[in-house]
């Protein structure tokens, strides 16, 4: 089992690419590792109750589906709080599971994993 920090940077701004991290979360859990997902920049707003609803990537699973396997699957999805604070996002609006972290729990979480993989 390898302990894996998946992070993504985009949002409804790029849908197919705000998706990617998702699946590779899940599909890491889904072979047995350990897996963090961790949003920034962009993609803080895919945390929001109700966003992923509006998101399908070219010829992928729409968005909503992907956080439904991901929230039960228990893969912690943490939301940069910088990024959510500049997008008014409070922990009241994220999704279930979804959890504000800073910039030493992303470093803390880098320094255990073995790969760190960024979308």
């Amino acid at each position: 089992m390898a302990r894996f920090l998946i992070s993504g940077s985009r949002g409804t701004d790029d849908p197919t690419l705000a998706t990617l991290p998702f699946i590779a979360a899940k599909t890491a859990k889904d072979q047995g590792h350990d897996v963090v997902l961790w949003l920034w920049s962009e993609a803080v707003t895919l945390g929001r109750k109700g966003t992923a609803d509006h998101v399908v990537g070219v010829n992928l699973t729409p968005l909503k589906d992907l956080l439904a396997a991901v929230q039960a699957a228990q893969i912690p999805l943490w939301v940069c709080g910088a990024c959510a604070v500049a997008r008014q996002m409070q922990a009241t609006d994220l999704v279930a599971g979804a959890a504000i972290k800073g910039m030493p729990d992303y470093i803390q979480a880098a320094a255990e994993r073995d790969k760190v993989i960024t979308f």
